[in-house]
C-alpha cells in the first residue's frame, strides 16, 4: 500500500516528487556531457590515425632554388605536391634528392649533417645519403627523385 504524498490531490494520479524530475534532468545533463567530452578525445585521435587521402603529386617536376642556396653538407626540405621532399648536399658538393616520407610510419625525415645520414625522429630511424635504411625500423629505401640542373637553376622531378 502507497502512502498518499502530502501534496496529491485525491482522485488525481501521483506525481513524481520535484527531486526525482531533477535528478532525471541532472542524469541527461550528465550523459550529454560526458558524450561530447568523450567526442572531443576520440575524435581528434582518429583523424590522426586516419589522416585524409591528400592529393597525389600532381607537379612532376619543381623548381627548388639556385646551386647558390644550398650549402655543403646541409638538407633543404621542400613540397613535392601533397608530399615533403629533402634534398640533400653531401659534403663533396653532389645534390641528391628524396621524398622526405619516412617507409616505417610516414613521418618527415630530416638531414643530420654531424652524423652523415638522414634521419627520422619518430623511431630514430637512419638512412644512408643513398637514401638506403642503415637502422632502425623502416623497412624500406626513401623514395628517390631525380636532381636536374638548368644553369644554375636545381629542378627536382620523380624518378
Amino acid at each position: 500500500m502507497s502512502v498518499p504524498n502530502d501534496r496529491s490531490v485525491p482522485g488525481e494520479a501521483p506525481t513524481d516528487p520535484p527531486s526525482s524530475v531533477r535528478r532525471r534532468i541532472l542524469d541527461v545533463l550528465l550523459g550529454v556531457s560526458f558524450f561530447t567530452w568523450l567526442g572531443s578525445v576520440v575524435y581528434p585521435v582518429v583523424r590522426y590515425l586516419l589522416p585524409p587521402e591528400g592529393p597525389a603529386l600532381e607537379q612532376r617536376t619543381i623548381r627548388v632554388g639556385e646551386v647558390k642556396d644550398f650549402k655543403k653538407n646541409s638538407g633543404t626540405l621542400f613540397r613535392m605536391g601533397a608530399k615533403p621532399g629533402i634534398l640533400i648536399c653531401t659534403p663533396s658538393g653532389e645534390l641528391r634528392a628524396f621524398l622526405a616520407v619516412c617507409t616505417h610510419l610516414q613521418c618527415t625525415v630530416q638531414y643530420k649533417p654531424d652524423e652523415g645520414v638522414i634521419w627520422c625522429a619518430c623511431h630514430n630511424g637512419r638512412y644512408n645519403l643513398q637514401g638506403i635504411n642503415i637502422s632502425g625500423p623502416p623497412p624500406r629505401p626513401l623514395t628517390p627523385l631525380q636532381v636536374k640542373l638548368k644553369g644554375n637553376e636545381v629542378y627536382v622531378s620523380l624518378a
